[in-house]
């Protein structure tokens, strides 16, 4: 197979372009094009015997012409596609009538021939005949070859069966289109997980350009999903390709700042065919951003979850003979995958109207909240009606005064300076994160639901104020109807 655009040795990859060497009439061996003299000695390590270890492991299949049409070279590759051995093909005139049709050989050897009078190599394609009778086409590369004295001496040609050629061709042009127009990210991956080759839309995922993230190590693109990403490379370098891609979570560093991003990644391990074991030279990787998709499916699973939770606890409240012991029930089923800790704290006096706000100010006793130390059920509290001792703008008070959802949280400080902010506002140490909801029924309002999460959690978002209110709905109708029923 035509490897580049001259032929090349497969053992020393030098051209052949130039190269006054035939094989022997005697034993298929070379010596030098032209007139018979005797071989000289000294002419390098191996002398005519290496020239021909190097012929014979040539990719390409190779004939050569002397100026008179004698063939002069015939090597493995060409005894391979056609079945004629160097020892039946060189020292015959011309092709015709066994490599070639009788009716063909004039224009096929008038084109090769002519190739001592042309600049360059030239291209042709046609069919050459086997040994068995059959007929191959095959494209060909055919070049002068020179004397010391720079005067054409003969013909070199250079062949490969067409079909050969043309899967070179598509390999060449798939490997051209994924690294220019694909739509997704394709990075090869060396030894030492270092990218080596990087198309544009992967360059565009990472942040940078095609040329400024080559050999740079992973970890100084991404700022999260290093260690998965790299134990995936590891053991497909050891192991080889997964069965089915992977979906890999990452934060990309970029001169906007740090994105979290979801990768659908495929991965090929790299050989070499030139080795004679598998020799791994990198990774293949292919990767796809999903992460909308991702999120939709996430939020989609969530607002699931979320709703059976509600049903659930609704049937379990409507067994509650206590109007507040089903208010905790409520409380229960919506810590799960939420919160860590929950606080139901009531007006004190029982409902606040609106006409009455701007009054004196809010006292709020509490009603029920989870263990600070072990999990467990909520439990009912407050029966002394002593009020919380919270302090002017807390977060409860703010929620009952703007009668909306309210979040708070202790930012990016250090452990210390977050549980003192916990222990501040009355809520358990290991608080980080709050979101307080207002209890309303009857157009009163009776009290605010806290729910709390840890430092392992994230911040409350918009999509979990809208079901914190869902749950305070449900709280508040309990508390209102343990109100009338006198039950508290």
């Amino acid at each position: 197979m035509i490897a580049s655009s001259e032929p090349t040795c497969r053992t020393c990859g030098r051209s052949l372009q130039g190269v006054q060497v035939s094989a022997s009439r005697r034993s298929g061996t070379t010596d030098e094009l032209g007139p018979d003299e005797p071989e000289r000695e000294g002419s390098g390590p191996g002398g005519p015997d290496l020239l021909a270890a190097l012929l014979d492991g040539m990719d390409a299949a190779l004939c050569a012409f002397d100026a008179d049409g004698v063939v002069t070279h015939w090597n493995r590759e060409a005894e391979r596609i056609l079945g004629w051995s160097a020892e039946e093909a060189v020292g015959r005139r011309g092709l015709a009538g066994w490599a070639v049709r009788s009716a063909d050989a004039e224009e096929v050897e008038g084109r090769l021939l002519a190739a001592m009078h042309a600049p360059g190599r030239q291209v042709h394609e046609f069919a050459l005949l086997t040994k068995d009778g059959g007929r191959v086409l095959v494209r060909t590369q055919s070049a002068v070859v020179r004397g010391p004295d720079g005067k054409p001496t003969g013909v070199y040609c250079a062949f490969s069966e067409v079909h050969t050629q043309i899967d070179l061709e598509r390999s060449i042009a798939l490997s051209e289109a994924l690294f220019e127009d694909a739509g997704w990210g394709v990075v090869l991956v060396d030894a030492d997980l270092r990218p080596a080759v990087v198309n544009t839309h992967a360059a565009r995922a990472l942040g940078t350009g095609r040329t400024s993230v080559l050999g740079r190590p992973l970890g100084e693109l991404l700022s999260q999903g290093v260690e998965e990403l790299e134990s995936a490379l590891q053991h497909v370098l050891a192991e080889g390709a997964p069965p089915a891609p992977a979906e890999v979570w990452v934060t990309v560093r970029t001169p906007e700042g740090e994105r979290r991003r979801c990768w659908r990644s495929g991965f090929l391990r790299l050989a070499s065919p030139l080795a004679e074991e598998p020799v791994p030279l990198g990774v293949g990787w292919l990767f796809q951003d999903v992460t909308e998709a991702k999120q939709g499916e996430q939020e989609a699973s969530l607002l699931r979850f979320r709703a059976q939770q509600l049903h659930r606890a609704s049937r379990a409240a409507a067994e509650c003979e206590d109007p507040a012991e089903a208010a905790t029930v409520h409380l229960d089923f919506a810590l799960a995958g939420f919160a860590d800790h929950a606080l139901i704290d009531r007006v004190a006096g029982g409902a606040l109207a609106d006409a009455e706000a701007g009054g004196p100010p809010v006292r709020l006793v509490r009603v029920a909240a989870t263990p600070s130390g072990a999990p467990g059920p909520s439990k009912l509290a407050g029966r002394a009606g002593l009020p919380v001792r919270y302090a002017e703008g807390h977060p409860a008070l703010q929620c009952v005064e703007r009668a909306g959802a309210l979040r708070a949280s202790a930012g990016a400080v250090p452990a210390e300076e977050a549980r003192e902010w916990a222990l501040a506002r009355q809520w358990p140490p290991d608080a980080v994160h709050a979101l307080c909801a207002v209890l309303r029924s009857r157009g009163r309002t009776l009290g605010v639901v806290t729910f709390l999460r840890g430092a392992g959690r994230s911040a409350f978002e918009r999509s979990d104020a809208m079901y914190a209110e869902d749950v305070a709905v449900r709280i508040a109708a309990a508390l209102d109807l343990a109100g009338l029923s006198g039950a508290r």
